[in-house]
């Protein structure tokens, strides 16, 4: 059965510093309910409680589930591994301690901090990749992130790729994929940036079916990439101008990807992420919108 959450990122809360102000936490949980999410993910920590016993308590009372937090890691730099480890272990310890012994480390890159992958977010060529060595430091960084959380607390890790970042590809997921320990690390499968970063989120899900763990349902809003390498714009205006649009008003073929998940026996959380800056629209009207589109394909 496949369960259905949001993320604190649709109502603008997101890892980058961005401006404008987002709504508090109790009002971004008693909207994810009202609106009829079974769970969410963490936000950048320290946007809900940093106690487990508070955070628990909070998520009890709007019946909610905690089921995964976004945990971005300059993996690149050898020199970095050791601080993301830490940090890693302590959103893993949060989540474990609050009672949430299901939850996983959504583990990412340190998105949008390279300016050539954000100027050139949708449109990456292969010479700002990472060569053999780099990439066998991502790996390691990775795998002994997934594996110190795992051993510590028993929780599992999955890999966002992400618009930005050093994974945005399909060539350069699928890398990330074969460098990287399959009994240790999974694939958080995003749509939406699957299909920014140039592919066909349906093949990801046939094509890595075992390794994906975790799903982000988002959609791509392909006019507003057009626009974005006609005016050059990078991956933050981008955003802002709503390349992640309202699921249903974009490119992702969300009827044929359900029912895939169906026919794979996909049985995890399916988080509905748009991202929707202050100013950009209503958050609690999006996530309605989004939850009886969902709702008119089955889930």
């Amino acid at each position: 059965m496949i369960k259905l959450a949001n993320a604190p990122c649709s109502w603008g809360v997101l890892e980058f510093d961005l401006e404008g102000k987002v709504a508090p936490y109790g009002q971004v949980l008693e909207e994810m309910r009202a609106t009829g999410y079974q769970g969410t993910e963490l936000g950048d920590l320290g946007f809900l409680p940093t106690q487990p016993n508070h955070l628990s308590q909070n998520l009890s009372k709007h019946e909610l589930d905690l089921l995964g937090a976004f945990v971005p890691v300059n993996l690149k730099d050898s020199n970095t591994h050791l601080k993301g480890l830490a940090y890693a272990l302590k959103v893993a310890g949060l989540m474990y301690y609050a009672g949430y012994e299901n939850a996983k480390i959504v583990l990412a890159d340190d998105n949008g901090a390279v300016e050539a992958r954000v100027k050139n977010a949708g449109n990456i060529a292969s010479a700002m990749g990472l060569d053999p060595n780099a990439w066998e430091i991502f790996a390691q960084g990775a795998n002994n992130i997934a594996y110190a959380v795992k051993e510590t607390y028993g929780l599992q890790t999955v890999f966002h790729h992400h618009c930005a970042g050093y994974v945005e590809t399909p060539d350069e997921i699928h890398k990330l994929l074969e460098y990287t320990d399959k009994q240790l690390v999974g694939l958080c499968l995003d749509t939406g940036h699957y299909s920014y970063g140039g592919g066909n989120p349906i093949e990801a899900l046939t094509q890595y079916r075992d390794r994906i763990w975790h799903i982000h349902l988002k959609d791509f809003n392909i006019k507003v990439a057009e626009k974005a390498r006609l005016n050059q714009w990078d991956y933050f205006t981008s955003v802002q101008n709503g390349i992640f649009c309202k699921l249903g008003e974009g490119s992702v073929d969300f009827k044929r990807f359900i029912d895939e998940l169906k026919v794979h026996d996909y049985s995890g959380w399916a988080v509905v992420e748009q991202d929707v800056l202050p100013g950009m629209g209503n958050p609690k009207q999006c996530a309605q919108s989004n939850r009886e589109y969902l709702k008119g394909l089955g889930l």
